[in-house]
């Protein structure tokens, strides 16, 4: 029988040195890195877990017939359903509590307008603006600032 030399013994102890220096210098650079408050990984996990993207917010408003302004046709009428696209839960809040307020306003910024004004291309794209501007203004002294992020027309028909 032949003795096997010691050179493989050597090279199985040298193997298994090797592999507990370089494991114990990858834990201690990553409890290096991860102890640091101002590091790399924390900053890109809180990146991470801020740039979660949120639900957007709608707020339907049941629809409504407006009686328009008269033009060279006569009297015409408008049907028209919308949601408003909101940035906080606070703003939802404040409207669905001022809800006849908001259709009030709704109403009467309907009511001034013809019917060329609002079927031209651009027409609707500046009524949005238009009731942008007529919800933001405060409806009570202590009411905080709206976030109205967009107008989105449902149902439009003018008649």
């Amino acid at each position: 029988m032949a003795k096997s030399s010691g050179g493989s013994r050597t090279l199985l102890w040298t193997m298994m040195v090797l592999l507990i220096l370089s494991s114990s210098a990858a834990a201690v650079a990553l409890y290096m890195v991860l102890s640091q408050p101002d590091g790399e990984a924390r900053s890109a996990l809180n990146v991470q877990a801020e740039s979660e993207p949120q639900a957007p917010i709608f707020l339907p408003i049941t629809p409504f017939t407006v009686n328009l302004a008269d033009d060279q046709y006569g009297p015409r009428l408008l049907y028209t359903g919308l949601s408003l696209k909101l940035g906080n839960e606070q703003s939802q809040a404040v409207l669905e509590q001022h809800m006849p307020q908001v259709r009030s306003r709704l109403l009467m910024l309907f009511s001034g307008k013809q019917a060329d004004e609002l079927t031209s291309p651009g027409g609707k794209q500046r009524l949005a603006e238009q009731v942008i501007a007529a919800l933001e203004a405060p409806m009570s002294d202590t009411q905080p600032e709206l976030a109205i992020d967009d107008v989105l027309f449902t149902e439009f028909i003018v008649q």
